[in-house]
């Protein structure tokens, strides 16, 4: 059965211009494969011993901290820590003084749109070494596998396939639309034997389809992640008749992570402003263990632009963007520019307020950006949501759990990934100051590690001056072999 499937750049626009379907076609025709980056492929199998280092674990309920710890590196693996890393190490490995700087685990950025590969260095040189890609394209498998042998510098790429939603109001251009069980379990057993391992799915799907993805996905040994359905939107939803799938039906239904505070206000409070109706959904998020993926910057966004008159929009950082999805986010930007601001500012005010209850009442909080869509610059925006979560009323070292170990635990991986012990992978950060007491610090590493490759300032440097080489037209390639996948229609043609 063939599927209906449609395609667009990001939640933000409604359609792709047939002037630049048509320039991605002939780009997708006549483009060479990309030159592999310069780094081997053993890049990572180089020995690192890391000396005089303070050393923060995360794994407890308050930080431990070792100072003037060794850290030895091997082969994409931390080997071992304080005295035994000094006497386990060969003779030919290679010495990092760390001079008493702050050694931390690599962070995870939960949701990202990855566009072409350029933008992978942001990532990185941000400190960001784990990013979960969750709007899946053809070209970010071999990608992927470029990432982890070496030969793309990036942070590892976790993803999921193409969106699945059905017909209705939240529906993308973007997104797989399934409006059957029929196409909802034939659409799952493609991304699986595509190689997608994850799921994602939205607002719109009906119960009969989503129930059909979630078993699908189930016997496959798949996770979902997403936006909570809803099911038919009918009128007078939600204020006056609740959603045909209520929100706490799908608390059993194992999701990796669930996305957005604001679809949480929306879905689960039926877009209510109120905070004792919010605490007691935490409660039951919380006995349920399915962990929240906060994404509060990608409202400020949207409020800071309404704030500035667009202003926002060419701040310092924004070359960083990628120049196809700024000209197609271009309605979006005219939009926001003449939002009600006052409006906006309440309501990231309460996203806010609902991510402190969560934290209070026990919900596994991860940190995630939405960065690569709008105004959401890769890596940066990653620190921006760590910011947001400090002013909500997390401790920083709350906060920085959400990037490392609560990640890792939601991801089913935390007993190799996201800590500094031996036998974790080694995705590492070196920060100057005491990120305990100014999370800020976390902003420009001194240093990054990531699969056991060192990178110092200088070349995070170049990672960063690469990224603002976004190829405009690589990137439209890759959306019309995105196109191509799904079997959707090329507007314009």
């Amino acid at each position: 059965m063939k599927l209906k499937a449609k395609f667009g750049i990001s939640g933000s626009f409604s359609r792709l211009s047939g002037m630049l379907i048509g320039l991605a076609f002939a780009l997708l025709c006549s483009l060479p494969l990309a030159p592999l980056d310069a780094q081997t492929a053993d890049a990572g199998a180089e020995a690192l011993l890391i000396r005089d280092v303070r050393m923060i674990d995360f794994s407890g309920a308050a930080p431990a901290i070792s100072d003037g710890v060794s850290v030895l590196v091997r082969g994409g693996n931390i080997a071992a820590i304080g005295a035994d890393a000094e006497t386990e190490a060969p003779d030919d490995v290679r010495i990092v003084e760390g001079n008493d700087r702050t050694i931390l685990p690599g962070l995870y950025d939960m949701h990202v749109h990855i566009w072409d590969e350029a933008e992978l260095g942001s990532y990185l040189a941000h400190g960001v070494t784990t990013v979960r890609n969750l709007s899946g394209m053809p070209f970010l498998l071999p990608m992927r596998d470029r990432v982890e042998a070496g030969q793309l510098a990036g942070p590892r790429i976790l993803t999921s396939g193409p969106i699945l939603n059905g017909s209705g109001p939240n529906a993308q251009p973007n997104h797989q639309i399934v409006d059957t069980p029929e196409d909802a379990r034939a659409a799952v057993r493609t991304h699986f034997e595509t190689g997608y391992r994850r799921i994602k799915v939205y607002s719109n799907l009906s119960r009969a389809s989503y129930d059909a993805i979630r078993d699908e996905a189930a016997a496959l040994g798949m996770r979902i992640t997403g936006h909570t359905p809803e099911g038919v939107r009918e009128p007078g939803m939600p204020q006056e008749r609740p959603f045909n799938i209520a929100f706490d039906e799908l608390l059993d239904d194992d999701f990796e992570t669930i996305e957005h505070v604001e679809s949480i206000v929306w879905h689960g409070l039926r877009n209510r402003q109120d905070e004792d109706a919010a605490r007691a959904l935490a409660q039951r998020i919380a006995a349920a263990a399915v962990p929240v993926d906060a994404t509060l910057v990608a409202f400020a966004n949207l409020y800071r632009v309404a704030e500035s008159e667009g202003a926002y929009l060419s701040r310092e950082g924004t070359d960083l963007l990628n120049p196809f999805i700024s000209a197609m986010e271009a309605p979006q930007y005219e939009r926001w520019s003449a939002e009600d601001a006052e409006r906006a500012a309440g309501q990231l005010a309460f996203f806010q307020t609902v991510t402190r209850i969560f934290q209070e009442e026990g919900v596994s909080i991860v940190a995630g950006s939405d960065s690569g869509i709008f105004t959401n610059i890769p890596g940066v925006s990653l620190h921006d949501e760590l910011d947001l979560m400090v002013e909500a009323g997390l401790t920083p070292y709350q906060v920085m759990q959400t990037a490392t170990v609560n990640a890792a635990q939601a991801l089913g991986e935390a007993e190799r990934v996201g800590r500094i012990a031996p036998g974790f992978r080694a995705d590492l950060i070196l920060v100057e100051g005491d990120p305990l007491a100014d999370i800020g610090v976390l902003r420009e590493p001194a240093a990054i590690i990531a699969n056991g490759r060192f990178i110092d300032a200088e070349e995070r440097a170049q990672l960063i001056e690469a990224s603002a080489q976004t190829d405009y037209d690589r990137t439209a390639a890759n959306v019309l072999a995105a196109l191509a996948a799904q079997g959707s229609e090329v507007p314009g043609q």
